[in-house]
């Protein structure tokens, strides 16, 4: 089974560039699972209901979320009801929504688990204890689980990596929006990548306007974030999982660019 996982989708020109690589990129690798980091698909953050259904209708499957989960009010209103949807599972418990859940492919189930580190962001749930019990879970319906630990610190996700190889089909970093060069097989079958980059506007700085940060920089003074124009680009991985353990073949990384 080969499996697509789209690194963070930011704003309009990341959702263009879904709806422009996408298809080509399933027909070429011959992908039977699309996932993606949906966290700042709108306007750079959150998400809203309408922006997740664009992203299904482009061929996306299951989105996963992270800090930003909570910036778009409105995701109040439909995130328990959605299933294809998840944020991080180690927030207390009560928040609304769920940390994993499941898509069938090909008669199959994948699991989507959803982490959020607590190096540089929020003090949640330790996501080491609580990814061990919610992958035990998992593994009763299922070997073939993905795991998007939204992180800062590369050596949370380079630890969890190891923590959980073995246990799970991939262990995929996300947050910092720059695509790591380590997409690489641990020693029990795991893939591993610290961090699968950024899908949206290319000559930014994580997606803003790369003026705006640079004078940040220089002046130390506050400033609106807003989106950056331009190229647009598309991070992600493709990981073939042999459907039956669970275990990981190979992981490639991949990026395209539109000018």
């Amino acid at each position: 089974m080969n499996i697509l996982f789209i690194g963070d989708i930011v704003g309009n020109p990341g959702r263009e560039a879904v709806k422009v690589f996408l298809k080509p990129l399933i027909q070429e690798y011959g992908i039977d699972c699309a996932l993606a980091n949906g966290e700042n698909a709108a306007g750079g953050k959150g998400i809203t209901k309408e922006i997740a259904e664009e992203l299904y209708d482009y061929g996306i499957q299951f989105i996963t979320m992270g800090n930003h989960v909570w910036d778009q009010r409105s995701i109040m209103k439909f995130i328990d009801q959605e299933a294809r949807l998840v944020r991080p599972a180690n927030y207390p418990i009560g928040a609304p929504g769920r940390g994993y859940g499941y898509v069938r492919i090909k008669g199959k189930k994948v699991g989507v688990l959803n982490l959020s580190g607590r190096v540089y962001l929020n003090d949640l749930e330790d996501p080491f204890s609580g990814a061990a019990r919610w992958v035990n879970e998992m593994r009763q319906e299922t070997p073939l689980i993905i795991v998007d630990f939204h992180a800062e610190a590369t050596s949370e996700k380079v630890a969890l990596g190891w923590f959980l190889d073995g246990k799970v089909s991939a262990v995929l970093g996300t947050h910092t929006h720059i695509q790591t060069a380590d997409a690489r097989l641990l020693h029990q079958g795991t893939a591993y990548i610290t961090d699968v980059g950024m899908t949206g506007p290319r000559d930014s700085v994580l997606g803003v306007k790369k003026e705006t940060i640079i004078n940040r920089f220089l002046t130390q003074l506050p400033a609106k974030f807003e989106l950056a124009s331009g190229p647009i680009q598309l991070n992600g991985v493709v990981i073939d999982v042999d459907e039956n353990t669970g275990e990981a073949r190979s992981i490639t990384a991949i990026q395209r660019v539109k000018e």
